[in-house]
């Protein structure tokens, strides 16, 4: 990921909401007698949804959002917000809102797509049930001509070894673009999409690897992998393959330019063989590894207990907190690729707010789901939303409006939100001691 962060605006003061109780395709009142229609929840297919909830929030605060509200749709921007409440038993039960989702509208995901491939490659290893391999078990990626190259050290890992947990870190903490790759090509890409795909999420396309340019038919081929014991031992080994995976095509073309190599081409970018992944999509897969009780059976990954509590762990440390690896706090600080309250300040994070997320930035797209939580206050919430910085239409030519529009709004986006959930009526308050969570580990 390569966002480059200013300092942005200073924090809002503090805000004061209307209390009321949202419920599904229903409609209520706060205690302004504003009514607000709630829609059905959309199905994972293309749709369109809306409410009036979320535009009704944030018209409060015209100081921050005027200009992106009547820009929203040529800002691409979408939003989806789930309030959680609970039982006094603990069960959840989730109101989801919607501003301006469309699913049918293409936005780049940059490395959101890594957050499944991170899960699948847990999943995977539970599917093979071999005896020895596990997440830290010693993984050397091989090489097979074309522009393949192969992995058989990490200089990043405390002893040297690569390893399928080594990666996850890194691509949780920083979000690291190799480290995408290797389980990419771990997974290859038929699992990948397959595997989403009878999940419900159908109309994923995780079609090829990142931070480096590969054609369609060399990111159908994937590197031979080994796994090794401490002894030396070959425990499983993965050949090379080639996907013969058919996916739905499309004809993607946003824009009225783009460079290449250098040079202005003043026609639309093809984005149609780039990867897919729609907002409603992102926000499912959230929610399903931090609730997996919550959602249903068919929604829900293979994992080990083990394994949410290493995706929790390091979808909410902060890099500074990780000492394997180590990262240096002046090029990854505390609110480091958190968008969704932080935007792009460099500030020492509130010690009271974890957020376990996944954001993603490239061609003027900026992308962040999240599960948020204020410890302090007993509160949490998900959410997750896209918006398109790119007002001259032209594409790769570094003149994108991140830090003057994007990280503005979606630092804006989360604070609002979260400070309406301090003031939201519950009847039960969340017991949230399970996501105090020890990073000195």
């Amino acid at each position: 990921m390569s966002t480059i962060f200013k300092a942005s605006m200073a924090l809002l003061f503090p805000l004061i909401f209307p209390s009321g109780i949202v419920v599904n395709n229903a409609i209520i009142k706060d205690s302004n007698n504003s009514k607000h229609r709630i829609i059905k929840k959309p199905k994972m297919g293309i749709q369109n949804a809306s409410d009036t909830f979320i535009h009704s929030l944030l018209v409060k605060y015209p100081e921050f959002f005027s200009s992106a509200l009547a820009s929203r749709n040529k800002l691409g921007i979408q939003v989806i917000y789930t309030e959680i409440n609970r039982s006094k038993k603990g069960k959840v039960k989730f109101t989801d809102h919607y501003f301006n989702l469309d699913s049918g509208r293409y936005f780049y995901p940059a490395s959101t797509v890594k957050l499944p491939v991170a899960i699948l490659a847990l999943q995977r290893l539970n599917e093979l049930k071999i005896a020895g391999l596990d997440k830290n078990t010693t993984m050397i990626t091989g090489a097979v001509g074309g522009q393949q190259t192969e992995v058989n050290n990490d200089p990043s890992a405390p002893d040297g070894r690569p390893a399928i947990a080594h990666y996850i870190k890194k691509i949780l903490l920083v979000s690291d673009n190799d480290a995408f790759n290797r389980l990419y090509e771990f997974l290859g890409q038929e699992y990948i999409n397959n595997s989403l795909h009878k999940m419900g999420y159908a109309s994923v396309q995780i079609i090829h690897r990142l931070d480096i340019s590969l054609s369609e038919e060399e990111n159908r081929h994937t590197n031979p992998i080994k796994f090794i014991d401490s002894s030396g031992k070959v425990i499983y080994e993965k050949a090379a393959e080639k996907s013969r995976l058919v996916y739905a095509q499309r004809d993607t073309k946003l824009g009225k330019g783009f460079y290449r190599g250098g040079q202005l081409v003043n026609e639309p970018f093809d984005f149609s063989k780039k990867n897919r992944f729609a907002l409603a999509e992102l926000h499912g897969i959230v929610k399903s590894v931090m609730f997996p009780e919550a959602v249903p059976a068919n929604r829900r990954f293979n994992l080990t207990k083990e394994d949410y509590a290493f995706l929790h762990q390091y979808m909410s440390m902060m890099p500074g907190e990780s000492n394997s690896p180590v990262y240096d706090t002046a090029d990854y600080w505390d609110t480091y690729v958190r968008f969704l309250y932080y935007g792009s300040e460099k500030v020492k994070a509130d010690p009271g707010i974890r957020i376990f997320n996944k954001a993603g930035d490239a061609y003027g797209f900026l992308i962040d789901a999240a599960y948020i939580v204020d410890l302090e206050n007993n509160i949490e919430f998900l959410l997750s939303a896209v918006i398109h910085c790119n007002s001259d239409e032209v594409y790769n030519d570094d003149k994108y409006e991140y830090e003057s529009v994007g990280l503005p709004f979606l630092k804006n986006l989360g604070r609002v939100i979260c400070q309406y959930e301090r003031t939201r009526v519950r009847k039960n308050k969340p017991v949230l001691s399970s996501l105090i969570i020890d990073y000195s580990h």
